[in-house]
């Protein structure tokens, strides 16, 4: 299946064959999601199956909206369609852009609508297979300590997150260390 995404062409935004954009490393339009219980971030660990950084710890969940997608929308359906997660509207946190290399010869040069839920104690997660190998709840310092430790185990944008956007995304949490 083609999934086409939002990117910039010389200049003017057109939908782009994902594949395509990564490979060429144009920038284009992005949503991440973290997903947040009292200080801890759910994160995953990426399916084996996905065509770049397989077995990579990442954010809770990111994707690329579809053409004219909105990305509050887009937030919502890829929390359920990589880990069938229900009933959490997300809130608009920021606009990040990175540039990273993600292996393959691939390159990730996201403008990133950053959005922030806050999950109760029981929030259910079923992760489909072809996204996700794993989840796991982290206390946010732990998370930060865990990537400057073994930063090969993370991926490039999570990395980035937490060593240049942590305010912008964590803020209420780095303000009260």
């Amino acid at each position: 299946m083609t999934i086409m995404i939002p990117a910039w062409v010389n200049g003017t935004l057109i939908p782009v064959e994902k594949l395509d954009a990564h490979k060429r490393g144009l920038r284009h339009k992005a949503v991440s999601v973290f997903v947040m219980n009292r200080g801890r971030v759910l994160i995953q660990q990426r399916a084996m199956g996905k065509y770049h950084t397989p077995g990579l710890w990442a954010n809770t969940c990111c994707t690329h909206p579809e053409w004219d997608e909105d990305p509050a929308d887009c937030a919502v359906r890829r929390l359920n369609e990589e880990l069938g997660i229900t009933g959490l509207y997300p809130a608009y946190r920021d606009q990040i852009e990175y540039r990273a290399d993600v292996g393959g010869g691939l390159i990730e040069h996201e403008v990133v609508e950053v959005f922030v839920a806050d999950a109760a104690d029981d929030l259910r997660i079923v992760p489909n297979p072809d996204e996700v190998m794993a989840t796991r709840w982290v206390n946010f310092y732990d998370l930060s300590a865990e990537v400057a430790r073994y930063p090969a185990d993370y991926t490039p944008w999570l990395r980035i997150y937490l060593q240049e956007h942590q305010d912008a995304i964590f803020g209420d949490l780095v303000r009260a260390s």
